[in-house]
């Protein structure tokens, strides 16, 4: 297959060739030392089944390969994983988390439904003037926006307080517990 400069593709054996300058000059050497080199073989190859037609003359993966580490504590990391998630640590994030996400979504839901749901049948209502040509439906179509940020400002505030420090201990739990499981290969 050839490229849009005519050249064949696949030159610079496994590496990838450097890029022509398009005013004739050569690059500079202290720009040739910060251009990134793309040394993985795998830089360019597709993902499992992205790109390959059945029958193509390859033959087709028969299995999934096994995840890593799991000949000698796959099962185990599972294990763990799943001894972390029935934890009364994990369960409280989670009822955290629940607990202000459900009333938000329903109370923003609700907010936002209302404000369609009075557009649509009581135009009178919403072409009230509150001041000068600023009527209801302006000043409560500014308010999606303001709850919006608000609603962004409450949930980051209320993660940082009451969640990321509990997960973050959860998290790094998790990994001290899959380290030991898997020999200290993680």
């Amino acid at each position: 297959m050839q490229s849009s400069k005519g050249r064949p593709r696949g030159v610079g054996a496994g590496r990838e060739s450097t890029v022509e300058r398009l005013d004739g000059h050569a690059p500079d050497p202290a720009e040739e030392a910060v251009r990134p080199r793309y040394d993985d073989p795998w830089y360019d190859a597709l993902a499992s089944g992205w790109g390959e037609s059945e029958g193509a003359g390859a033959p087709a993966p028969s299995t999934v390969p096994p995840a890593r580490g799991a000949g000698e504590g796959g099962v185990a990391a599972a294990e763990v994983y799943l001894e972390v998630q029935r934890s009364a640590a994990f369960q409280e994030v989670r009822r955290r988390y629940r607990g202000f996400v459900v009333p938000a979504f329903a109370a923003f839901f609700a907010w936002y439904v209302g404000y369609v749901v009075a557009a649509t049948t009581v135009p009178e209502l919403m072409a009230r003037p509150v001041a000068g040509a600023v009527n209801v439906a302006l000043v409560a179509g500014l308010g999606q926006f303001l709850t919006t940020f608000l609603l962004t400002w409450a949930y980051a505030r209320h993660a940082r307080l009451r969640r990321d420090r509990a997960a973050l201990e959860l998290r790094w739990d998790t990994q001290e517990l899959t380290r030991g499981v898997s020999g200290g290969a993680s």
